[in-house]
């Protein structure tokens, strides 16, 4: 893992910790707990915002060496059709490192296999599961798996363990539908990091009385559909 990663990965725990929200096990911490303090939060949320920077800074930690902030993720069609297609199915973090290769590095934003994931998400392809071990992992629903996703299990040194594979088919559907995926990610990024205000979290309460998809909720609010969820059940509601 370099350096850069683990900044992303501390920023993820942080921004977890922020919102009341166990990293390890994605639970709601309960309401008397140090890290629900409201100072603590902010300064959370600040903590966040530095580790942004650093990492839209790839990696730099003074102004002097600061890079140019990198624009969002354009593949032009004609490079589109230059991914590599893979006739074994391989997960959502190698689809990303294969449309990654097609843009320019140095200038663009990286796409994530959490943003395709989020996106497979918000259009019921993909859904949130409880594991044996009381984990929560997305999982591909069944129309998903009518679309190629499917879940494989592998070993490794620690023993066997599951993977959500994507066959060709599923390949060929998240590269003709890029477009929503990059509108989708960058959109839903917007807000991410920022304290919830409560103004913010009237609007999501309203929404979700309504019934309003949790895709259109994280689109109004400008936030991602897990930091939407975690939310909801900061504020006592089961999304």
């Amino acid at each position: 893992m370099t350096e850069l990663e683990k900044i992303e990965r501390a920023r993820m725990y942080i921004d977890k910790l922020a919102n009341g929200i166990n990293p390890i096990d994605d639970t709601v911490v309960p309401d008397g707990d140090i890290i629900n303090n409201v100072r603590l939060s902010r300064c959370l949320f600040f903590v966040s915002d530095v580790l942004r920077q650093v990492i839209e800074n790839g990696g730099m930690r003074s102004a002097a060496d600061r890079k140019p902030k990198k624009r969002p993720l354009e593949i032009p069609f004609e490079k589109r059709s230059q991914f590599a297609y893979s006739e074994t199915p391989i997960p959502a973090s190698e689809i990303a490192k294969r449309i990654n290769t097609l843009a320019d590095n140095d200038t663009m934003q990286k796409l994530t296999y959490s943003g395709i994931l989020a996106w497979l998400t918000e259009i019921g392809m993909m859904e949130w599961a409880l594991t044996p071990d009381g984990k929560h992992t997305k999982r591909p629903t069944k129309i998903g798996e009518e679309n190629g996703i499917s879940v494989e299990e592998r070993m490794s040194n620690k023993g066997p363990y599951q993977v959500v594979v994507y066959n060709n088919a599923a390949q060929h559907f998240i590269i003709d539908n890029l477009d929503a995926i990059l509108a989708a990610e960058n959109m839903q990024t917007e807000m991410q990091g920022a304290p919830w205000t409560k103004e913010h979290d009237d609007c999501l309460v309203d929404l979700y009385k309504k019934s309003v998809p949790m895709s259109e909720i994280a689109i109004t609010l400008k936030r991602s559909t897990s930091a939407v969820r975690g939310r909801l059940k900061k504020l006592g509601f089961d999304s």
